[in-house]
């Protein structure tokens, strides 16, 4: 395993992929998504956090997103999937595709 020095916020990443913060917040709350390592928690305070994500990480992202978006019924389906909060996923669906 690689030495990791430096992580990006979930915030900092949905700028550079041009996402929705709370959307790729939702994919990644689940651990089990990403491969292990790649979800970095930063506590910034007693109840306080923040996560991040390795640059595998943030490929491996890029990737399942890039996939998902194959088609709009792989996109649907992708959200439907990976997203529990229902007015998210509505809300996602209605911006137009890419």
């Amino acid at each position: 395993m690689a030495t990791i020095t430096f992580v990006r916020t979930i915030k900092y990443v949905a700028e550079i992929l041009e996402e929705d913060p709370e959307l790729l917040q939702a994919i990644v709350s689940n651990d089990d998504n990403l491969s292990y390592g790649s979800i970095i928690s930063v506590y910034t305070g007693d109840d306080e956090s923040m996560t991040a994500l390795t640059d595998d990480g943030m490929e491996e992202l890029e990737q399942m997103l890039k996939h998902a978006r194959r088609s709009p019924d792989e996109w649907s389906d992708f959200l439907d999937g990976f997203v529990d909060d229902k007015e998210l996923v509505a809300r996602i669906k209605a911006k137009s595709p890419r």
